[in-house]
């Protein structure tokens, strides 16, 4: 599969995402996953190879496995019904799917403390204003899961820590309610399944919109974009977890001291190519 960076397809385009670009297909949305990469909210200059079609194989996957908890927007990967020369482009790493009008919110499950959590943890006691246990080490379990939403920034800018009360107060307490309990129960599932395949889930990121009035389950879904995989046998509370996700990305730049404003510095080859691989591992361990 070649890598690809941006798609110009002969439909409308909706929007260009960090990594996906959506394009009207009538009643239905055509989202197309590139090979684009993104930290800490910014794009980054390199691809990384088989990313597009990792994130449509493990959403597609993973919407089709937690339909009965949160119905969610996805028709198909079967592009067959497109014209050719939409599908040499789009084959493997595109996916059919309900119209739906995003949430303003980013609905982010933590089972354990690390990242941008353990960062506001040590500074303040709390994530998101919930007041967590003294005391807790880099990579630790948490007592239960935790709700820690975030705002949905524009591209380019940074998301922001919000509390329940603040989700509340913007799409309303019973809206907010909701989101938050399938969220939860949606994390609780993924984390059984993969933790009998040797995979802990520390996190992950879920987003929803209303199709026709109905809360509903978008854009991806437990993939290494927007979840932090860790082996279990190799997980050692104290300690920061080698990860199947971009965690090496994130690491990398955090190395080199970029401030995060644009423009990036360029990722080593060999960053790129041990992020693919990966990628395409955590995928195979997950879904064979």
């Amino acid at each position: 599969m070649k890598v690809l960076t941006m798609t110009d397809l002969p439909l409308p385009l909706v929007c260009r995402g960090k990594v996906r670009d959506l394009y009207d297909y009538g009643d239905k949305l055509l989202i197309v996953a590139t090979d684009r990469v993104s930290a800490f909210d910014v794009i980054l200059n390199e691809p990384i190879p088989f990313k597009g079609s990792v994130l449509t194989q493990l959403s597609k996957f993973w919407f089709e496995k937690t339909y009965k908890i949160a119905r969610n927007h996805f028709i198909t990967t079967d592009l067959s019904s497109l014209p050719p020369e939409i599908r040499s482009v789009c084959e493997g790493r595109a996916m059919l799917v309900h119209r739906a009008t995003p949430l303003p919110v980013e609905c982010i499950v933590r089972g354990y403390i690390t990242g941008s959590a353990l960062k506001e943890y040590k500074r303040s006691g709390e994530v998101c204003g919930i007041k967590l246990k003294e005391g807790l080490a880099e990579s630790e379990r948490l007592p239960e899961p935790i709700f820690t939403p975030t705002t949905k920034a524009e591209l380019g800018k940074h998301d922001q820590n919000m509390t329940l009360d603040e989700v509340k107060d913007l799409i309303g307490e019973e809206m907010a309610e909701e989101v938050h309990q399938r969220s939860l129960a949606l994390y609780s599932f993924a984390q059984e399944y993969a933790v009998k395949r040797g995979i802990i889930i520390a996190d992950t990121k879920f987003e929803f919109g209303l199709v026709n009035g109905k809360l509903t389950l978008i854009d991806e879904v437990l993939t290494p974009d927007s979840s932090r995989f860790w082996s279990r046998d190799d997980y050692r509370s104290g300690y920061e977890q080698a990860s199947f996700d971009k965690q090496l990305i994130r690491n990398y730049l955090e190395r080199v001291k970029w401030n995060k404003i644009p423009p990036p510095p360029r990722l080593p080859q060999e960053v790129v190519s041990q992020t693919s691989a990966k990628y395409t591992e955590i995928m195979n361990i997950l879904i064979t």
